[in-house]
């Protein structure tokens, strides 16, 4: 279960992604625009203003998630589905979608689905977290493969579930699209008061730490979260009260049906 709350405490460095995504997307004036693992909608709302003449949908699995992007009242139609089960409509010009992939088997076979299914010229913008090599994944994996929660977590912490720049861009020219593709380091600046939880463990229970607390009883979560409070405080250190919190991300935006011009060959 995701929960709003939790995932929107650090709303602003949850965005700035979103925003430096969209940025590298030049449509003009697309007819639908559709964002994919939409959350609960704070950001897909931003998108009627970004292309006012657009029919905006959003799309997300949690019902949690898509009750909260109702509440905005935006000019959105939210829909809770399953992306996997998702077929871009003839007239949808732009897809968007920020940290969803990672969560998603066989995302690379989703990738190429779209492209072939989107029309010619349409734009497929994507980003992933590329950060599963950070010292809080790494902690994260290590917990969980030890102590007496490992047998409940024994296969849910793959070591990378996404690809770097080089792999999607590789993919999706393979596909026929024109292709930018780039890898941006944050350091977020994280809050670290003295009588509060280690602000990454707080990141980290609004998304990589959901399925974990979804698979352990009361106590063993308890455990695993302390186990885990103790590796992160270790790694991230606070300084004058913060934590310094680098986090890579991996972005691209594709268009579809198109490929990088090249100089014609001159006859012989």
């Amino acid at each position: 279960m995701w929960d709003p709350a939790t995932y929107l405490r650090y709303r602003d460095e949850r965005g700035r992604p979103f925003y430096d995504l969209l940025a590298r997307v030049p449509a003009e004036r697309p007819r639908a625009v559709v964002d994919l693992g939409c959350g609960p909608g704070t950001l897909t709302a931003g998108l009627s203003t970004h292309w006012p003449h657009a029919r905006i949908s959003g799309l997300d699995s949690s019902p949690e998630m898509i009750d909260r992007a109702t509440e905005l009242d935006a000019p959105v139609d939210f829909t809770v589905g399953d992306v996997r089960d998702w077929h871009p409509a003839p007239d949808v010009d732009v897809v968007v979608s920020n940290a969803l992939l990672q969560w998603v088997p066989g995302h690379r076979e989703l990738l190429t689905r779209w492209v072939a299914e989107l029309p010619a010229g349409a734009w497929l913008a994507f980003g992933v977290p590329g950060n599963f090599d950070a010292p809080s994944h790494r902690a994260l994996r290590e917990v969980g493969r030890s102590g007496p929660w490992a047998a409940e977590l024994a296969l849910m912490q793959p070591d990378s579930p996404v690809d770097d720049a080089v792999g999607y861009a590789t993919l999706l020219t393979g596909a026929g699209c024109a292709v930018d593709a780039w890898e941006t380091t944050y350091v977020h600046l994280l809050p670290a008061p003295a009588d509060a939880d280690h602000p990454v463990l707080t990141w980290m229970e609004g998304t990589a730490l959901r399925p974990v607390r979804a698979a352990l009883d009361d106590a063993r979560w308890a455990g695993f979260r302390a186990a885990l409070s103790a590796r992160l405080a270790a790694a991230y250190p606070v300084r004058q009260g913060q934590v310094c919190f680098p986090f890579r991300r991996v972005f691209v935006v594709a268009r579809t049906g198109a490929r990088p011009s090249h100089p014609a060959k001159e006859s012989p």
